[in-house]
């Protein structure tokens, strides 16, 4: 593969006000080429674009095309940092009249170097705001994909679409729908701007010249209308890529606007230098419908703050994962000691979660076609939730840990929305950890943002929807929570019931069927504040899943629990896997001698806090 940069333009406006400004700030700077003015990060534009594409294991040689009048400031460049001074083209224009057009002098390297191969097209007098992105990213998307390549962000606030090339973009195929050249305003609702970034298939070359034929005014011989013409008139197929990083073309800019890219770049890369971004994620607790969210049913549950896990992410040299002293240990007082650990907790903390994580987001950006910088990091996490009891606590580390990862590379919800958000969750425990669960507890996590106080989600696994129910907080009922103090490992109470349900076995096929229509009921109970009806269904929830797991299933423990809440006259189900049950008490007085008897029973015992995301008094059912 080939990279050219393109620096044949003549900034006659920028150099024009360099040479006349009156304030002596910028006379050093006179008759300086535009892309060896000063970018950010301290380097010249073009010294930062040679770093990036300096790669021998990506490009077979560089090409840098400029015109008569600098050449001799691209000669002393080359030879000042390494650059094959015989790389370098001059296309022979000396002014802005007799200019040759970008796309013409990309067609005379290729014309008169014989060149024969796919070729990067950057140009090299463009500020990029973010110096880290991997541009060997971008090769791989380029080849994975049957068609070009074209480079796009999301413009920011105050950018106009009608100054910039605009793409439409397919959000599952990646395929450019459509180019508009500086549309007006009004024409596309579309911020993605492109830059002149390119990656060209050799077959595709040849066009360029049926495209120059066309254009008889220089002025016209512009990559924007190049690709207008290639993707809404020949329909080829031409692909995007999203970097999440700005991107500003000096090209026929004046001083007052370099200076201020120039600014905003430098001071947007220094406001929050290496600052630790810390997010939480919070269990969560099923009220209703569980567990059919794994096949097929809908599931009414919320997030709770007694219990969260929060993740911290701060930019480093390396990439760290550090282990969390109590649930990854790697010292132990005595053989006694690891074997008591090991018999009560398991093997398996939390850093493979952290790194199944990080695994699959970085998987999901190349696919995606969003490049990421090539910035590095130290992850570590820190939970109060109990492990082995079925609260999500799982779930809500990968959760946690992606948005700290979203926030690091910039990634908007645009580019990972919240129903493919909670997908991905599930997918890097399921496909990654082969941990056994089911999509009602990525759907509450994730939908924080969107709700107050009571937070669940009513969830159709096969269309992927939910839906929201608004209730006060005061309307409220006090929902209880017992775990045990030593549980078994949660996961393993779904026992054969995916097979069974798989196989098509009628008494499971209908048991799933009835958990959804439960769920159908306790919406309706919520939206009437029927708190007595809800209680009545969590119960039913409960006998309906005893009936196809089989108390041998359930274990020991979870009846013992259900039994003695029972005894206080409360409903009571499971909130999840295993290992804990939720309930809800409407008597007071009772509510505090099961809460004394729980704990005189070994578990422990609190009443629940629906999450509250910020100070209001309406929350979402979901």
């Amino acid at each position: 593969m080939i990279c050219i940069l393109l620096v044949a333009g003549h900034g006659t406006v920028l150099q024009t006000q360099i040479k006349n400004d009156d304030t002596g700030l910028y006379s050093h700077l006179t008759g300086v080429p535009k892309a060896l003015l000063p970018g950010t990060g301290g380097k010249k534009i073009l010294d930062f674009w040679w770093e990036t594409v300096n790669v021998r294991q990506l490009f077979t040689e560089v090409y840098l095309v400029t015109n008569a009048d600098k050449y001799k400031h691209y000669e002393r460049w080359a030879t000042a940092n390494d650059f094959p001074v015989e790389n370098i083209v001059n296309d022979g224009s000396t002014t802005l009249k007799d200019q040759l057009g970008a796309v013409a002098d990309l067609e005379l390297v290729i014309r008169s170097r014989k060149l024969d191969d796919d070729v990067v097209v950057i140009a090299g007098d463009m500020l990029c705001a973010d110096q880290n992105f991997d541009i060997a990213q971008v090769i791989r998307f380029f080849r994975s994909k049957p068609g070009e390549l074209i480079i796009y962000y999301e413009m920011e606030e105050g950018e106009r679409s009608s100054s910039r090339g605009i793409v439409e973009v397919c959000p599952k195929t990646h395929r450019i729908t459509c180019f508009l050249e500086k549309p007006e305003e009004g024409r596309t609702v579309s911020r993605l701007a492109s830059v002149v970034f390119y990656c060209v298939r050799r077959d595709t070359l040849s066009y360029m010249s049926d495209f120059l034929s066309l254009q008889t005014r220089t002025t016209e011989r512009t990559f924007g209308l190049f690709w207008e013409w290639l993707i809404n008139e020949k329909q080829l197929d031409v692909f995007g890529m999203k970097l999440p990083t700005g991107f500003q073309l000096i090209g026929q800019v004046g001083l007052s606007d370099y200076t201020k890219w120039l600014t905003h770049y430098s001071t947007k890369k220094q406001d929050n230098p290496a600052q630790p971004i810390t997010c939480r994620s919070y269990a969560r607790v099923g009220l209703m419908g569980n567990p059919s969210d794994g096949f097929n049913g809908k599931t009414i549950a919320m997030t709770i703050s007694n219990f969260w896990a929060e993740v911290t992410l701060v930019e480093s040299q390396i990439l760290a994962l550090v282990p969390h002293p109590l649930n990854d240990p790697t010292e132990f007082g005595s053989l006694q000691d690891l074997f008591c650990i090991s018999r009560r907790e398991g093997y398996l903390g939390g850093l493979r979660l952290l790194q199944a994580t990080c695994k699959k987001f970085y998987q999901f950006c190349s696919k995606r076609g969003i490049a990421l910088t090539k910035q590095n990091f130290t992850l570590k996490y820190d939970t109060n939730i109990p492990r082995q009891v079925g609260l999500a606590g799982s779930s809500a580390i990968v959760s946690a840990t992606l948005k700290c990862l979203m926030e690091f590379y910039n990634i908007t919800d645009n580019d990972l929305p919240k129903p493919i958000r909670a997908n991905f969750i599930l997918s890097v425990e399921t496909d990654e950890l082969f941990i056994t669960a089911g999509l009602q507890d990525r759907v509450v996590q994730v939908s924080e943002p969107l709700v107050k106080f009571l937070k669940s989600a009513i969830y159709k696994r096969r269309i992927r929807e939910f839906s929201t129910v608004m209730v006060k907080r005061t309307d409220l009922p006090r929902f209880w929570l017992a775990y045990l103090s030593d549980p078994s490992d949660s996961g393993r109470i779904h026992s054969n019931i995916r097979q069974r349900w798989l196989s098509g076995e009628p008494v499971v096929v209908e048991a799933m069927k009835t958990f959804a229509e439960l769920t159908d009921q306790a919406r309706s109970a919520i939206k009437e504040r029927d708190w007595t009806r809800l209680a009545q269904l969590m119960d039913q929830n409960f006998e309906l899943r005893r009936s196809i797991y089989t108390d041998d299933c359930l274990g020991p423990g979870n009846l013992r629990m259900v039994q003695l809440a029972r005894q206080f006259g409360s409903a009571v189900k499971l909130p999840g896997s295993g290992g804990a049950v939720v309930g809800l008490c409407l008597d007071q007085v009772r509510l505090v001698e099961m809460r004394q008897a729980f704990q005189e029973a070994g578990c422990v015992f609190c009443v629940i806090s629906p999450y509250i995301p910020s100070a209001s008094s309406v929350g979402g059912l979901h």
